[in-house]
């Protein structure tokens, strides 16, 4: 059970009140499972006597659960400040009085990240108030380094640090305890299997794939899912992370919502955080041009599901596109960006539950029609974007569905037409400009961190935005010191 302190500090929230924290990043994307924090303080050799220090709004739940499983009471939050990879503490004097001990200290965060420098400012203050580095120990999400953003000195302590992790693979893929691993879960929800389960992330989804095209395909393996394949007798299954608790029923009504309108598989279950729904197979959106009535009537569907969470605003985009585009190409073409894009304040959007990635690889022609796979997480993901007006979905399939001015000007009018509303010209053209911004930077982050048969295939998709970008007005026509290189 939880020490006496930890349940009377508890009991005074709740009579308190309800408390609002930001998503929990590792459990709506990253399958990080509470308990993993648990098992790895178990196995850490740590007593009741430790400090613990959670970060930030997951770390709190985080170094609970680690203080649960050691028996300490001495547990307390911190949020870094400063920039994301000069992070540093900025505490009250009586939080930094609390702090003072002579035991060990363990830092629960998920993560690292790009940098790791919320861990390592943590560390940093202890050991400038006096704390041996050999008395820090590290509670991660992953056994992996410190990202590219890392500074010198505090790769050097990560590597030499006292780490405690119990991670995906050891917690649910090989557990000791059978019914505690994700091949029975998913079992039980597919009638039984024939087969060890198959991974399917980072990309490896491509090498299923009846076409050679899907073979060009830029992934993220950083930001992708975890996914597997499950064969049963008749069937086989996909098995995809869509988070734990109300995250994953969420993305669960989402995707028998979208199945009922006949866009995609119907899930089958939700078993502990994997959406299991039938592999969808057939030739894709890279191969035969999708139909654009399909298109029509997926994007008249999204436009009338309720935005289920905020999305940035207008001044955020913009700000985002001007910013990414002359980081990538110049300062030319980001002056050229902000002068195009003007006062964002003469729209005025309507937020929808936005599928936020219309790639041609994301459409499939099955024998039951189009699909539109991998809809349900892109409205809620780990970026900027969020939940938009359904202009940002038209913009992404001109782009990305090779759609003409002329027919994406007719799409937009028959669209209006569906959903009761006039969709502005202008507003659409500066969707365009900020959806390439957004994906320019996406993908030029993603190069930087991936190897170079990855990188090559992310150029060939760079390129292509590049030429949309030079064809908009006002920004196409800079000079040749202002191109992108890659």
């Amino acid at each position: 059970g939880l020490p006496e302190q930890v349940r009377l500090d508890l009991t005074i929230l709740s009579q308190a009140g309800s408390i609002t924290t930001r998503q929990a990043e590792g459990y709506a994307f990253y399958a990080l499972y509470p308990e993993s924090y648990i098992a790895a303080a178990r196995q850490s050799g740590l007593d009741q006597h430790t400090t613990i220090i959670g970060i930030r709004s997951i770390g709190a739940g985080l170094a609970a659960l680690v203080g649960a499983a050691l028996g300490a009471s001495c547990i307390h939050t911190v949020r870094p400040v400063g920039h994301p990879f000069e992070r540093r503490l900025a505490l009250s004097e009586a939080l930094a009085n609390q702090l003072a001990g002579d035991g060990a200290y363990a830092i629960a965060d998920e993560g690292p990240g790009l940098s790791g420098s919320s861990f390592n400012c943590v560390a940093d203050w202890l050991v400038e108030h006096g704390v041996a580095e050999e008395r820090i120990h590290f509670f991660p999400s992953h056994g992996g380094d410190l990202g590219s953003a890392a500074q010198p000195r505090h790769r050097q302590r990560w590597a030499r640090a006292h780490k405690h992790l119990v991670g995906f693979e050891q917690l649910v893929l090989t557990s000791a305890n059978p019914a505690h691993r994700l091949e029975n879960w998913i079992g039980r929800a597919a009638g039984g299997l024939r087969a060890p389960l198959r991974e399917v992330s980072g990309g490896a989804w491509r090498d299923l794939a009846p076409d050679a095209d899907h073979l060009a395909c830029p992934a993220d393996p950083a930001l992708e899912r975890r996914k597997f394949l499950a064969y049963g007798d008749n069937s086989t299954w996909l098995a995809k992370f869509a988070g734990v608790g109300r995250m994953g029923e969420a993305k669960k009504q989402l995707a028998q919502t979208l199945a009922e309108a006949g866009f995609g598989p119907e899930p089958v279950a939700l078993s502990h955080g994997f959406l299991v729904t039938p592999w969808v197979t057939g030739k894709s959106g890279m191969q035969a041009p999708v139909p654009h009535g399909r298109v029509l009537d997926y994007l008249a569907l999204r436009a009338s599901l309720p935005a289920p969470c905020p999305g940035a605003s207008l001044p955020a985009l913009y700000a985002m596109a001007t910013h990414n585009i002359a980081e990538r190409c110049g300062a030319a073409a980001g002056r050229a960006v902000q002068a195009v894009l003007g006062d964002p304040d003469r729209f005025t959007p309507v937020a929808c539950c936005t599928d936020n990635r219309m790639h041609a690889w994301e459409w499939i022609n099955t024998p039951a029609g189009w699909f539109k796979l991998d809809g349900i997480d892109h409205h809620a993901a780990h970026d900027l974007v969020g939940c938009q007006d359904i202009a940002w979905d038209l913009a992404g399939a001109v782009i990305e569905l090779g759609i003409s001015g002329d027919q994406r000007d007719a799409l937009r009018g028959a669209l209006a037409v569906r959903i009761g509303r006039a969709i502005d010209p202008r507003f659409v053209a500066a969707m365009e400009i900020c959806y390439l911004g957004f994906q320019i930077g996406l993908w030029t982050m993603a190069r930087a961190r991936n190897n170079r048969g990855e990188a090559q295939r992310i150029d060939k998709l760079l390129h292509r935005y590049e030429q949309h970008l030079a064809l908009k007005p006002g920004v196409g026509g800079l000079s040749a010191a202002s191109k992108c290189e890659f």
